[in-house]
């Protein structure tokens, strides 16, 4: 019987707003109903443990536990809300009608292309979703955009479409990525992805036409979603408060924890943007150390990434390149991370493209009338 009013309270915890704080994957702290401060709820090979007095002194199961895991259940119920799909049509463009049947192949020397047939309206088409009138078929500028984000340069990626009999010039591997990112910059904005309460940002130099620049990035802690990020002249005297509005708008929301380094811009942006008097508020940690969980090692390591991609292209040609931002979709979408378990970022907050071809889907989807908008999209807190 106590067992079950244990349980009970503690899923009215995890329904309560702000009850419950993440530090990270295998430490939280939940709030005490009396008032008197926060327990530490712990996960270890043995289980949950929690430092409040019904666990350490009677070894019971707590509702700060049962808290801590209906809330994770919650998280997972809603992981995946968004579900980006390959687009395939199954009608003639010119009647809509369904009767349509391959028809031969189309060949150029960019590649073959399947012609279709349509038995109502009599027409020849090809079906090329956000690819018409582009010389080269989808797979050759997917695997362009692919090669160049893992870390070749246009000139490496040139010949290797050479080899593929795909004769283009490294100047048209970079209009392919400038249009297609674009493209998909402003599908993907209209998305929120389900990101967690505590967020970190820190900002990495890079070279712009030979000059000295800093990238300021904002990176989700869970998920390792990165959120927003902007490009300035300066370090000391940037004002920050920009990445911090922006990363708000993406999110639908603002953090219940910011870690940053000690460089004050970030501390006079947080006092602008986020901070209230009102609770609860915003905590910031700019204090951060090498060990513990007040590091900033994930957000260092997502660094590490973006410095490795900017010393092939051996620094970048101008300020709003799109590559930054085509780096930016291809570390969320993309790239599976080991840390996520084999996960992107987006799948870690609920936001799965589908496809062998993630490429591919996002173009497709790009092309279209995106079905989610950020308007009518409220994301679980």
């Amino acid at each position: 019987m106590q067992a079950n009013m244990r349980e009970m309270r503690g899923k009215e915890i995890a329904m309560s707003e702000n009850q419950i704080k993440r530090i990270d994957a295998t430490h939280y702290k939940v709030n005490s109903q009396s008032g008197n401060g926060a327990y530490n709820v712990l996960q270890t090979e043995l289980g949950w443990i929690c430092s409040c007095p019904d666990h350490v002194y009677r070894g019971v199961r707590c509702k700060h536990v049962y808290a801590v895991e209906f809330s994770l259940a919650i998280r997972e119920e809603v992981a995946s809300q968004i579900v980006i799909q390959p687009i395939n049509i199954h009608a003639c463009p010119t009647c809509n009608s369904s009767k349509i049947v391959k028809h031969g192949i189309r060949h150029n020397k960019y590649g073959d292309i399947q012609r279709f047939f349509c038995k109502d309206c009599g027409k020849w088409f090809v079906i090329n979703i956000g690819f018409e009138g582009m010389k080269a078929r989808p797979e050759v500028i997917t695997s362009a955009m692919q090669l160049y984000f893992t870390g070749e340069s246009l000139r490496n990626v040139q010949k290797f479409l050479r080899l593929q009999g795909v004769n283009v010039s490294h100047v048209a591997v970079y209009k392919w990525i400038q249009k297609y990112v674009g493209l998909m910059e402003k599908y993907l904005d209209k998305i929120t992805p389900q990101v967690s309460d505590v967020w970190r940002a820190d900002e990495l130099w890079l070279k712009v036409k030979g000059d000295k620049k800093y990238l300021f990035a904002m990176m989700d802690d869970e998920t390792r979603y990165w959120i927003a990020q902007e490009v300035a002249d300066t370090k000391h005297q940037h004002d920050a408060q920009g990445l911090l509005r922006k990363a708000r708008q993406v999110a639908g929301k603002k953090p219940m924890t910011l870690i940053t380094d000690g460089l004050p811009t970030y501390h006079l942006a947080y006092m602008r943007e986020y901070w209230t008097w009102k609770k609860p508020r915003t905590e910031h940690v700019s204090t951060i150390r090498i060990h513990g969980d007040k590091n900033n090692n994930k957000m260092e390591r997502m660094n590490g990434e973006i410095r490795d991609r900017e010393k092939v292209m051996r620094g970048l040609k101008k300020s709003d390149t799109p590559i930054l931002t085509g780096y930016q979709i291809f570390h969320n979408y993309i790239r599976q991370h080991e840390g996520l378990n084999g996960k992107t970022p987006a799948e870690a907050c609920g936001i799965t493209v589908q496809g062998k071809n993630r490429w591919l889907t996002l173009i497709q989807n790009a092309s279209h009338e995106p079905t989610v908008n950020r308007e009518n999209y409220e994301p679980s807190t």
